[in-house]
């Protein structure tokens, strides 16, 4: 086969690789609607989710990105970003609030009315969004007031082309945490449609007209090809990191970790799977509003657990260890003010820590029964095998233990061996065994 030909086929393979990595899409004169679907926290991995849908639906030249969204709330950060992005993009934004159930709470809520047009499944909620402080507690009075203040012109500027009720409505939900259902939110202009499901938010936008940057744009659906956007792998991970149960799970691997790595230096596995888990851990950590006192309990757990190792105490210092991880986990996740959503399982948080317990448990035990286990090595380990005797043995000859060779002598009153014989180590005198023939010993 010539080189040519070689080069052709596979140039051929290398095109139908690359046709299979990324498809070509089709070209087509019907207008392309991007579906993206959160459903969580508002958190800097839906920031990032959020944000490359846009990018890939300017590039696409999309007639529209619908958002669904079913969030509790979040953080104030990721969501300015949010609004930011969707107030800036080339292409009509829509958030849909859905499936029937779902919220947008607190950011959540200023996520949606962010959207060019907001819609809202049936029996679906929206508001709640006063602050709360980065650990979830009240504010302080005069920081409250700068935070509201801020967030309550946010909204107006939102809602202002929605009308004064929906304005006023919008100011609400973050003065006084008000909430509301998908019905009063639409009778009250805070949103635009009311849509069972995706197909039916569709069809209502076709020829709805929206504000964007550039100025007004008539939105058409019609025979509109629907593609869904997936979170990436990394945007997946990211939002496990940030769930606080997992944070917990992934703490407390961590430092059991590298303590087996400080207890018994040498090995790499320990501390490596230590350094991995306490890292994607403080990811969660930074992003969940945690009292950092709860550290100081945690700490203390695990150095207990170490000492109980090093210096027995018949399971004392793992009780108290024990006790010292629930608190440390509870006060960490669990302080007053933290939304439930963002809280750790008390359960989860209970058992794991029982197991840890056991688990450091179970190590002190073994210590203590290697510690009453003789020493049994060189010498000592010979005494009660047996061998064969190489030469005659009176009192002193040589022989065969395993695979070595030992300068033996009778023991005391023992009868004189022959070479060939098998014999039986009693005892070591220096570095010569004491053998007598193990006929001798029935």
């Amino acid at each position: 086969m010539s080189k040519l030909r070689i080069y052709f086929l596979a140039l051929l393979l290398f095109t139908g690789i690359l046709q299979l990595s990324y498809p070509v899409q089709s070209q087509s004169s019907s207008p392309l609607i991007l579906v993206l679907t959160a459903d969580g926290a508002i958190t800097p991995s839906m920031r990032e989710y959020l944000k490359r849908g846009i990018k890939i639906a300017e590039q696409r030249s999309a007639e529209t990105l619908i958002f669904q969204l079913n969030t509790p709330g979040g953080n104030i950060e990721p969501m300015n970003t949010m609004v930011q992005d969707i107030r800036e993009s080339s292409v009509p934004v829509v958030v849909y609030v859905q499936p029937r159930g779902a919220m947008a709470a607190s950011a959540g809520t200023v996520v949606t009315l962010a959207g060019h047009a907001a819609a809202m499944a049936p029996e679906t909620t929206i508001g709640a969004a006063s602050p709360v402080g980065a650990q979830g507690e009240d504010l302080e009075q005069t920081m409250e007031e700068k935070v509201k203040n801020m967030l309550k012109a946010t909204v107006r500027t939102l809602a202002e082309r929605r009308g004064e009720k929906a304005v006023a409505l919008a100011e609400s939900t973050i003065e006084s945490a008000q909430a509301v259902s998908a019905n009063e939110a639409y009778q009250a202009g805070l949103i635009d449609f009311i849509a069972k499901d995706l197909a039916d938010l569709i069809t209502q936008l076709d020829g709805f007209t929206v504000v964007l940057a550039s100025g007004s744009h008539t939105i058409h659906t019609q025979g509109a090809l629907t593609e869904n956007v997936p979170a990436s792998l990394i945007e997946q991970l990211l939002t496990i990191l940030t769930n606080p149960n997992i944070v917990f799970i992934l703490l407390t691997i961590g430092v059991q970790a590298i303590l087996i790595e400080l207890s018994s230096p040498g090995g790499w596995v320990a501390g490596f799977l230590g350094a991995i888990c306490l890292s994607l851990a403080m990811y969660g950590l930074g992003v969940l509003p945690v009292n950092w006192f709860g550290i100081v309990f945690l700490v203390i757990a695990f150095i207990l657990f170490l000492l109980d190792i090093k210096a027995p105490t018949h399971g004392a210092l793992t009780a108290a260890g024990v006790g010292s991880l629930i608190i440390g986990s509870l006060i960490l996740f669990n302080s007053p003010g933290v939304p439930s959503f963002q809280r750790v399982s008390v359960p989860l948080v209970i058992s794991v820590s029982i197991m840890l317990g056991i688990f450091s448990l179970s190590i002190l035990l073994f210590a203590l029964r290697a510690l009453k286990v003789p020493i049994r090595t060189g010498l000592e380990s010979i005494i009660g095998k047996t061998g064969i005797a190489r030469t005659d043995i009176n009192p002193i000859g040589t022989v065969q233990v395993g695979s070595e060779l030992w300068t033996s002598e009778l023991e005391p009153r023992a009868a004189p061996i022959q070479a060939g014989e098998r014999v039986l180590v009693t005892g070591k005198i220096g570095i010569h065994l004491v053998v007598k023939s193990l006929e001798e010993n029935p």
